[in-house]
């Protein structure tokens, strides 16, 4: 006897709520919330053995609150469970407060009758106290779940975040000469220290780290895509004009050969890249994007939509490529909102890929940058 579970029986005996809750939603709640009344999962298996004994489905304020089996049947209930080992779990829950032990004068479990044959007293586990602590424990796994899904959003951000940044690291090496292989291992180790199950104290650096890293990842960048770094709302509103829209391209190493007649394009952009920047692109694919044949084939669905006649569409896929076009389309659609003439910006893209080159590469990243302040 303790002054612990002196208390546990005092709350446990306060006035019954009015409405009769479910005991196996009490049960689930419990589950989300064991770690505020520290217990285990295998105390709560047991405690689902004992309210299997309870005859109702809701925890009403009467004698059927107090269960009395054997030993042997509750270890056959929580599916074989030593008795030992029953004992300490039964123990954890009486010490949390969510059960009560009622002893009869011999330390036995039992029931017994009056003389009509009605149950008149039990002796065993008397569950009442999950009956006046219900609210308390729906509260608590409410926040308790609330938590958790906090943890994991924040989980699922640092995830997203090491992504890109390791894309932008691929991309990034073939595009601009610095120190990526230090970036590239500190992307790892951050990666490495997601695999293990994190608290949101710790979840949360992570996610800053991450962040602070694709800030100089940008930065790194920033000269590959600084044409695009200006006024976008002032570029996008003048995307009519083919002589005025060059601010969401640049010159890349694409060259012609005079001898075969054929342009080297640099290699693309990473299709997760693509994807990440342009999401509106996916509406149109019921299947999904998965390969870049499956970004040309939803752009060649897609270009009619936006006003692109099949002659425009065909120039662009000539002289940038099937992949490339499909790129530019995709950023177009993100755009399609500010871009007052889709097919005349079009082609004023597909002149520079027929004279200085084009890389869309620029495109996607001012998109990429817009998606990351919002998150930010």
């Amino acid at each position: 006897m303790t002054a612990g579970l002196l208390a546990n029986r005092a709350l446990a005996e306060a006035p019954a709520p009015d409405l009769a809750p479910d005991k196996w939603a009490v049960l689930r709640d419990l589950t989300a919330a064991r770690a505020d009344f520290g217990i285990s999962d295998r105390d709560l298996a047991v405690l689902a053995a004992l309210l299997s004994f309870h005859p109702g489905k809701v925890l009403e304020d009467d004698d059927k609150l107090i269960v009395f089996p054997s030993n042997a049947s509750l270890s056959d209930r929580a599916h074989g469970m030593a008795e030992s080992t029953l004992r300490r779990h039964l123990s954890a829950l009486v010490h949390a407060g969510l059960i009560l032990r009622r002893d009869s004068p011999n330390g036995k479990r039992y029931a017994t009758r009056d003389l009509s044959g009605a149950l008149d007293r039990a002796f065993g586990f008397d569950l009442r106290p999950l009956l006046t602590r219900a609210a308390e424990i729906t509260e608590a796994a409410q926040q308790a779940r609330q938590a958790e899904l906090a943890r994991r959003r924040l989980r699922e951000t640092t995830v997203i975040l090491l992504r890109d940044a390791a894309k932008l690291i691929q991309w990034g090496r073939e595009q601009v000469p610095a120190n990526w292989d230090a970036l590239s291992d500190a992307c790892a180790l951050l990666q490495r220290a997601l695999r293990r199950k994190l608290d949101a104290d710790r979840l949360r650096e992570l996610a800053d780290q991450a962040r602070e890293m694709l800030d100089r990842i940008n930065a790194m960048l920033a000269p590959e895509t600084e044409e695009t770094s200006g006024s976008d709302g002032e570029n996008e509103r003048h995307y009519q004009s083919s002589d005025k829209d060059n601010h969401e391209s640049e010159p890349c190493e694409e060259k012609q050969d005079e001898r075969s007649g054929h342009i080297a394009k640099d290699p693309p952009i990473p299709l997760g890249l693509v994807l990440k920047a342009t999401p509106d692109i996916l509406d149109y694919a019921p299947d999904g994007i998965r390969s870049w044949r499956d970004l040309v084939a939803t752009a060649n669905f897609v270009h009619p939509m936006l006003g692109i006649s099949p002659d425009a569409w065909r120039q662009a896929q000539e002289a940038m490529g099937d992949e490339v076009a499909a790129v530019t389309l995709a950023c177009i659609l993100q755009r399609a909102g500010v871009i007052l003439r889709p097919g005349g910006y079009l082609r004023a893209l597909t002149g520079k890929a027929e004279s200085a080159g084009f890389s869309p590469g620029p495109m996607v990243m001012a998109l990429l940058r817009a998606e990351n302040r919002l998150a930010a």
